[in-house]
């Protein structure tokens, strides 16, 4: 597969979603660069905005294996990894294999569960493995966490710790439609009953697991030149030097955003990454990785705010 081909391919993807979804554009791209580089997305937007359906669509589109976890203050590791079960017939264990064993994994609302039971996602989305009673499990190559949380609601919510917000490529923030777009959901939508299937809406699989290798074996032949490298750090620097942040991006939000620089270039047909590549991706990558400093929380300020400051005031190389 050539990086034109790559190109069709993201293309083709996105037209089978427009049919199922309406509007979302700029969300849709940030999904199959996370996909193409190996990434994980975390959506936040009120309830209704097709977060769930987003999802789903995608993983029709790209022929994925779908799963689904509703996360709740009461569900435990076991039900996200599986477990083993003693067999009385065969008086040995068997192995049930919990949702994590999907390739679209969607953690629908995953601030709704404690600390203990978000930190059974750390190892599979770091190393796409599970550990079950120290037997190693590999997860797909192709295995991705599309997780979702409710920024309006604050009872019964358990905030992601930096550590698994870390481990996610894009923090992706989905908008309330607009007055065309939502007169167009209506339209569609409005005289259906129930939810809708992208299956129902003629979604149909683009891609399968050799043509998602194929590609990623293409986005390899895209290169990274040392002035774009040094933006990056330059970047990723930055969000450390700046007094209204406590904490700033680590050297991993560094590789992961020029990783994902990489894979939207290729979705462009290219195969060198331009510095608008970095900068068009840089707030999605670190909006989440920052930690305001008390005396910026007193004046109220905001994480999104400052980040896009600091991407505007540092300097891109021509």
């Amino acid at each position: 597969m050539t990086l034109d081909d790559v190109r069709d391919l993201a293309g083709a993807i996105r037209a089978e979603v427009a049919k199922a979804v309406v509007g979302q554009d700029a969300v849709v791209d940030h999904l199959l660069t996370a996909l193409f580089a190996g990434g994980h997305v975390l959506l936040e937007g009120p309830p209704g905005t097709a977060k769930t359906f987003l999802a789903q669509t995608f993983a029709t589109a790209l022929g994925l294996d779908y799963g689904r976890i509703q996360f709740t203050p009461d569900l435990m590791p076991g039900d996200i990894l599986g477990s083993n079960l003693f067999n009385f017939q065969t008086s040995q264990f068997t192995l049930t294999r919990g949702p994590i064993f999907h390739e679209l994994l969607l953690a629908d609302e995953i601030n709704r569960t404690p600390p203990k039971t978000q930190a059974a996602l750390l190892e599979a989305m770091q190393e796409r493995r599970v550990t079950l009673d120290g037997a190693v499990h590999a997860l797909s190559d192709r295995f991705m966490v599309v997780a979702t949380q409710n920024p309006i609601e604050s009872q019964g919510v358990y905030p992601l710790p930096e550590a698994q917000l870390d481990r996610f490529l894009f923090k992706l923030l989905v908008p309330y439609p607009s007055v065309a777009e939502e007169a167009q959901i209506i339209a569609r939508y409005g005289q259906g009953r129930g939810a809708p299937r992208p299956a129902d809406l003629g979604v149909v699989a683009v891609a399968d697991a050799s043509r998602i290798a194929a590609a990623n074996a293409a986005i390899a032949q895209v290169t990274l030149s040392d002035s774009v490298v040094d933006y990056v750090v330059r970047l990723v620097r930055a969000t450390r030097e700046s007094p209204d942040l406590v904490s700033g991006a680590s050297p991993r939000a560094g590789v992961v955003l020029a990783g994902a620089a990489r894979a939207r270039a290729a979705l462009d047909g290219r195969d060198y990454v331009l510095p608008d590549d970095v900068k068009a991706l840089a707030l999605a990558a670190l909006r989440h990785r920052m930690l305001l400093s008390p005396a910026a929380e007193i004046e109220g300020r905001e994480v999104e705010a400052i980040v896009s400051g600091l991407i505007e005031r540092t300097e891109a190389p021509r």
